[in-house]
């Protein structure tokens, strides 16, 4: 009897070494012809000592998809990952895992190498900085929502008139972000804020709603709701008698929602980033056509069916934005606008949006509309402006961009 113990244990021991060797992250690259996808499995040991595992698609922005671990040893791996359907199973050979990825009765070949893929992102600003910062907090009183967020004034502040020194609100676009808009292991308010402050001026950005160190609920909130905490932040701006003109800068819906707090005259100027111009039930079903199109479909889905698809999802936030109609916050934004959009964006169709800004945007000589050739939904030179790329592109936003955004609002009277 001792000798079977004995045997019993060996085994045990033999199993966890074997398992231990496996923990980590494994990361491979679907081909799915028209693009490669990113996939991450992450096995670690649970308190009990059982293997855990999460999955992640960086190039989608999922992390963390609860996995089941089937079989794990150091020869071979087998997971399932019920809330997507999808299964994995493959056998290693030396420093690879080399197996099969199923998903909705669909089976690719997917090799995993150990490590965990760490994109190149250079234009990420990295301390010390020429500037100082300061964590800060508002509060959207008729929500009761709490935003936490990060003032930065620009260099050489200290000597400056505050009356002098131009700061921008930066909002971000639909979907909870964080304060710096990260998105793909990209930072683009980041990079941005720390442009601005190294060319004179101050901006203010915050994580939304429910997001990081934000409080308040997001459920039943639409971009209206979105809207009220970002006023609440150009209030905080203005009551802090630091700077002199305040900017609303947005990206997608937060561009949106800068026109809306410039029709409430909350804004002396506007920065809108690939924000919506027509009706949204419009954009967003020329949104979906032009993606199907990128990925090989036929892309011919109507407004009419669109929208009702949509409708029966019966979300809040998106029951109401398949309905507005931005033209009459457009019209109502007296301040000066610099509107933006890129010609290979899939999200936001520039050669539909950017006319319709255009057209319902009261005139003004300081006005500036453009679109950037060979940027995407995120500003970044690419090469179709699929959302697949965003990842493998290593600029976070084109410089040109940057510079255009400071000159335009230094050169505002």
């Amino acid at each position: 009897m001792r000798h079977i113990f004995a045997i019993i244990i060996a085994a045990l021991a033999f199993t966890a070494s074997a398992q231990q060797a496996m923990m980590g992250s494994w990361t491979g690259k679907l081909d799915l012809g028209m693009a490669k996808l990113t996939i991450v499995f992450n096995l670690t040991a649970a308190p009990d000592g059982s293997m855990q595992c999460t999955l992640d698609s960086p190039d989608q922005g999922a992390k963390g998809i609860q996995a089941s671990v089937g079989h794990c040893d150091d020869d071979s791996l087998s997971v399932a990952i019920p809330a997507i359907g999808a299964s994995y199973a493959g056998r290693r050979a030396g420093d690879e895992l080399k197996g099969t990825f199923t998903q909705m009765g669909h089976s690719l070949p997917l090799t995993l190498k150990m490590g965990e893929e760490k994109p190149n992102r250079p234009q990420t600003p990295a301390a010390p900085f020429p500037y100082k910062t300061e964590e800060v907090q508002f509060t959207n009183a008729t929500d009761k929502v709490t935003l936490a967020a990060t003032l930065t004034y620009p260099v050489g502040y200290e000597k400056m008139k505050p009356a002098s020194v131009p700061v921008v609100l930066m909002v971000t676009g639909s979907g909870q972000q964080d304060r710096d808009e990260t998105i793909m292991d990209h930072k683009p308010f980041l990079v941005i804020a720390d442009y601005l402050a190294r060319n004179g001026i101050a901006s203010l950005r915050y994580d939304d709603r429910a997001t990081g160190k934000s409080t308040g609920d997001v459920g039943n909130a639409t971009t209206l709701d979105f809207a009220l905490d970002a006023q609440a932040g150009a209030d905080y701006l203005k009551w802090s008698n630091k700077f002199g003109k305040i900017g609303v800068l947005g990206h997608s819906e937060g561009g949106n929602i800068a026109f809306i707090l410039a029709s409430r005259s909350k804004a002396d100027f506007v920065v809108s980033l690939a924000a919506v111009g027509v009706n949204a039930d419009t954009a967003l079903t020329a949104q979906a056509n032009r993606v199907m199109q990128l990925n090989g479909m036929p892309g011919s889905v109507s407004t009419k069916d669109y929208r009702n698809m949509m409708l029966m999802q019966r979300q809040p936030w998106l029951s109401w934005f398949i309905s507005y109609a931005p033209a009459e916050h457009i019209a109502a934004t007296r301040c000066p606008v610099f509107a933006a959009n890129g010609d290979k964006d899939c999200q936001v169709i520039s050669s539909l949006n950017l006319p319709g800004i255009k057209a319902a945007l009261p005139a003004n000589p300081a006005n500036r509309i453009v679109e950037y050739p060979g940027l995407n939904h995120l500003f970044q030179e690419c090469t179709t402006g699929n959302a697949t790329e965003y990842r493998d592109i290593e600029q976070t936003i084109s410089p040109r961009v940057l510079s255009d955004l400071a000159e335009w609002i230094r050169n505002l009277k």
